[in-house]
């Protein structure tokens, strides 16, 4: 299960990123060096500060397959058919909150200790995200006002918090990639955001 769940987290946000490289108009090769970097960029990070050597996408290249023929299927699905702006929105809001989950789950097995997990799991969620955006010349969502790692967080704090509790695996899984997906999309329905900080000395 945590494996379909890894290999459908990457297939999202290579999306994802495959959807911004279109906004850009980049060529075919931009499109999946840009989903592959998405979908395996948060993992990687995560891999590294938690020791495990290699990194997952190593010891399984499977996920980078996964990554570049989700990335070339949206290229060729865009020839076809105009993709909804939204569409991005709503692709990296799933991957955020499948990844969230993911980490958390991985670095539990990894680290016994629930802040590290919670910490991995938006590493997880939101470094494949940040590093689209840089590369794709955007200014980074968790760097706007929009409540996105904030989502990934709640999203890892409450698989932990259910675990503890001694909560299905499966019931914990799910629940909480929900609690991410609706804070994220509400965020995006109405608009929200955190407060912005304004010094009064500028």
């Amino acid at each position: 299960m945590l494996q379909f769940l890894d290999f459908f987290g990457t297939a999202v946000f290579a999306v994802s990123g495959a959807l911004a490289a279109g906004r850009k108009r980049m060529d075919a090769f931009g499109v999946v060096v840009l989903g592959c970097v998405t979908a395996v960029g948060g993992g990687t990070v995560r891999d590294v500060l938690l020791g495990s050597q290699p990194v997952f996408w190593m010891q399984e290249p499977w996920y980078l397959g996964v990554a570049a023929l989700a990335a070339l299927a949206t290229f060729a699905s865009e020839q076809a058919f105009v993709i909804p702006a939204r569409a991005l929105l709503y692709a990296d809001a799933l991957g955020l909150a499948v990844f969230a989950v993911i980490g958390a789950e991985i670095s539990l097995a990894v680290k016994d200790s629930y802040a590290v997990a919670v910490i991995m799991g938006v590493t997880t969620a939101v470094v494949g995200g940040m590093i689209r955006d840089v590369l794709s010349g955007d200014v980074p969502l968790i760097l706007r006002q929009e409540v996105y790692a904030t989502a990934a967080l709640c999203g890892a704090t409450a698989l932990v918090a259910l675990l503890h509790l001694e909560c299905g695996q499966r019931e914990a899984r799910l629940l909480s990639i929900l609690v991410t997906l609706a804070i994220r999309l509400s965020a995006v329905r109405w608009n929200l955001s955190l407060p912005v900080f304004l010094s009064r000395g500028t």
